[in-house]
């Protein structure tokens, strides 16, 4: 979960390619709202390999990625995080302003330093979090990665090991209350299926 350490992919990047080709195609029928940027969430459960997709559609699009795992403020920190994006990021780019996030330090447990989101007609945010109804007025699309939690959980264990196994049920009981109340999988756009990959 912390954004400094090395990440597993969620699968072969030839299998993440042809995810993220499918993504893409489906992006660039995407209506641009006004001068404002498309920003396409890409949504799933820990370890379904949203990062790994996530990061060949803005490779693809030319398009900066947001990840989730910086804006949350901790393991408890899943409703902030949405509230974070909501406001340093969406709301902004909304309003044709820059948006200008902060990093949360999971080491010292604190937002660190200051980053602008690239200009670009496209933007990717990625993360448990990021398809919220509170977010969806912002957003051009929402897609959803689906993967059994037996895969997912194992992905997640092999990216981050021990830093993270003490967290997977805490992490977990947050998703089940989000995704509970806002219904992120059943209103998606796109629902692509990488239960097929492996790491």
């Amino acid at each position: 979960m912390t954004a400094t350490e090395p990440r597993a992919p969620g699968g072969t990047s030839a299998e993440a390619g042809t995810a993220a080709e499918r993504i893409v195609a489906w992006a660039e029928g995407l209506p641009r709202p006004g001068a404002r940027p498309r920003v396409i969430a890409v949504e799933g459960r820990s370890g379904a390999g949203k990062t790994t997709i996530a990061r060949a559609v803005g490779e693809r699009l030319g398009a900066p990625v947001l990840h989730m795992d910086d804006l949350y403020p901790g393991w408890d920190g899943l409703r902030d995080g949405v509230r974070v994006l909501h406001d340093w990021v969406l709301v902004p780019l909304a309003a044709g302003r820059p948006a200008v996030w902060r990093r949360w330090d999971w080491a010292a447990g604190e937002y660190t330093g200051e980053h602008r989101v690239p200009d670009s007609d496209r933007v990717v945010v990625e993360g448990v979090g990021s398809g919220g109804r509170v977010l969806r007025p912002y957003l051009a699309g929402v897609v959803w990665i689906e993967c059994p939690t037996p895969e997912r959980k194992r992905r997640a264990l092999d990216r981050d090991g021990q830093t993270y196994a003490p967290h997977w049920s805490r992490w977990a009981r947050q998703e089940d209350a989000f995704y509970a109340s806002d219904q992120v999988r059943e209103t998606a756009d796109l629902i692509i299926d990488n239960g097929a990959l492996t790491a």
